[in-house]
C-alpha cells in the first residue's frame, strides 16, 4: 500500500533544504509519495518578522544550518543571490522581489505534475548548494530536467497562469494551518504535522506503524 504525504516547503528556506533531500530518499526507499506543497516564506507573510526577532537570531540560525549540513553531509552554501532581496544589516525586506514568485510558482506548476519533490530538491540543491548565479543560464532548466519536467513549458505556465497559480500557493498555507502549523519545512502526514529538518525520523516511524514499506 502506497502511503501518501504533503510536505509545506520554501525556496527560501535553509531548514526546508535540509529536509527535502532526505525526503526524497526516504521516497525512493520506502512505498510512499511525497508532494511538496509551496508556501511563500516569512518573508513574503510576515516582512517584519526579522526585524522583531532576538539579535541572537540570525547568529545562532546561521551557525546551526552549518553544523546541519555538516552532520549530514549536505553541500550547503550562503545562496548567490539570495531568493528574497532583503537588507543584510536592518533585515529590511524589499519592495521589488524579483526571484520568489517566479521561484514559488514554478514549484506549484511542478506540483500540479506530481513532481514537485524532485523540481524543488533539485533547485534547492542549486540555490543553497553553492552555485553562483544559479538564477541565471540554463542552470534551472537542467534541474527541472533531472526532475524530468520540461522547463520551458513550466515557465509559460507560470506567465500565463500566475494568478491561479498564486491562489493554490495561498491555499496550501492555509492547508497547512488547518493542519496545525505555520512554518516549514512541515511534513503533514495522515493529518498529523511533522515541523522542521530534525522530525524526519519521527516521522519516518510514524509512517511505519501505518504501514510504511521499503520498494521491493
Amino acid at each position: 500500500m502506497t502511503l501518501t504525504a504533503d510536505l509545506y516547503w520554501s525556496f527560501r528556506s535553509p531548514y526546508s533544504y535540509l529536509a527535502i533531500g532526505r525526503y526524497r530518499a526516504l521516497s525512493e526507499s520506502h512505498d510512499v509519495d511525497i508532494i511538496v506543497r509551496p508556501v511563500y516564506p516569512l518573508a513574503i507573510r510576515q516582512p517584519d518578522f526579522f526585524e522583531r526577532n532576538h539579535p541572537n537570531w540570525l547568529g545562532y540560525t546561521l551557525r546551526d544550518m552549518m553544523r546541519v549540513a555538516q552532520f549530514h553531509g549536505i553541500p550547503f552554501g550562503p545562496p548567490r543571490p539570495d531568493p528574497i532581496v532583503q537588507n543584510v544589516m536592518t533585515r529590511e525586506i524589499a519592495a521589488e522581489q524579483p526571484h520568489i514568485f517566479r521561484l514559488t510558482r514554478l514549484g506549484q506548476a511542478a506540483a500540479r505534475r506530481g513532481k514537485s519533490l524532485g523540481f524543488c530538491h533539485e533547485v534547492g540543491m542549486l540555490i543553497w548548494g553553492g552555485q553562483e548565479g544559479w538564477n541565471e543560464g540554463d542552470h534551472l532548466a537542467r534541474a527541472a530536467a533531472r526532475a524530468g519536467l520540461d522547463f520551458a513549458e513550466l515557465e509559460a505556465e507560470v506567465a500565463r497562469d500566475a494568478e491561479a497559480l498564486d491562489a493554490e500557493i495561498h491555499a496550501n498555507q492555509a492547508a497547512l494551518e488547518a493542519a496545525g502549523h505555520w512554518g516549514v519545512p512541515t511534513l503533514v502526514f495522515d493529518g498529523e504535522p511533522f515541523f522542521g529538518q530534525d522530525r524526519i525520523e519521527m516521522a519516518k516511524w510514524r509512517m511505519e506503524q501505518k504501514g510504511l514499506a521499503a520498494r521491493g
